[in-house]
C-alpha cells in the first residue's frame, strides 16, 4: 500500500489531482486510514493507465473513467475508444492536408503564391 503523496510523486501527478480523481470516481483508493488515502497495486496500475490516457490530451475524464473501469461499470469502453480514434484519424487527415498546403506555399517558385500560383487558382486548370 502506498500513501497518496508517494503515488502522486511516482506518477508525476499533483496530490490534488488524485483527490479529484477519487471524488469523480475515476480511481478510488484501496483504503482510507485516519483520513489518509492509500493505494494498492491494482489502483496504482489503473492510475498509471489513466495518466497515460490523460497525457494524450484527447480524452475527457469521463471517457478515461469508462476505459479504466472497463466492463465493471457496464459501459462499453471500446465504443469510447472507437469514437475517439475516429476523431483522431479525422484530425490526422486534416493535418496532412494542412501540411501539404503549407509545404506547397513554402516551396512554390512564385514570388507571391497567393496572387500568382496556378495551383491556388480556383477554376484555372
Amino acid at each position: 500500500m502506498w500513501p497518496i503523496g508517494e503515488v502522486a510523486a511516482r506518477l508525476g501527478l499533483a496530490v490534488s489531482a488524485l483527490r479529484y480523481w477519487d471524488e469523480r470516481g475515476l480511481v478510488r483508493p484501496t483504503l482510507r486510514r485516519s483520513g489518509k488515502r492509500f493505494y494498492g497495486e491494482e489502483e496504482l496500475h489503473r492510475l498509471a493507465v489513466a495518466k497515460m490516457l490523460q497525457d494524450t490530451g484527447l480524452l475527457s475524464l469521463d471517457e478515461i473513467a469508462t476505459v479504466v473501469h472497463g466492463p465493471a461499470r457496464g459501459d462499453d469502453w471500446r465504443d469510447v475508444l472507437r469514437a475517439r480514434l475516429a476523431l483522431v484519424r479525422d484530425q490526422q487527415a486534416k493535418l496532412a492536408r494542412a501540411e501539404a498546403f503549407l509545404e506547397h506555399f513554402l516551396t512554390c517558385p512564385r514570388r507571391d503564391p497567393v496572387a500568382d500560383c496556378p495551383h491556388l487558382r480556383v477554376g484555372d486548370e
